[in-house]
């Protein structure tokens, strides 16, 4: 199982895909782009188990939208794969 997290700022983002353990499997930092973002989770896609967002930065919803992202705090995964919410061009 792996896990996403993705520290957004207003014009990149840094993703980090960690492993069971939290060993760091892939880290990019990427402009704020949906479509780069989302080919650069698809090699973790099947095994994901929710991505989270980091960001204190709202001006980017595009981002957030295009990964399904509940803007809540206690809410238990924002993106979960598979699930009805996932982006159709990642399933």
């Amino acid at each position: 199982m792996k896990y996403c997290g993705i520290d957004l700022h207003s014009t990149n983002s840094v993703i980090s895909v960690t492993d069971e353990t939290d060993r760091v499997v892939a880290e990019k930092r990427l402009s704020n782009e949906l479509s780069g973002i989302l080919a650069f989770l698809v090699p973790w896609q099947p095994d994901l188990a929710g991505v989270v967002i980091e960001s204190t930065y709202y001006g980017r919803s595009g981002i957030m939208h295009g990964l399904s992202v509940i803007l809540r705090c206690d809410a238990q995964f924002l993106w979960v794969p598979g699930s009805a919410s996932t982006p159709a061009n990642l399933a």
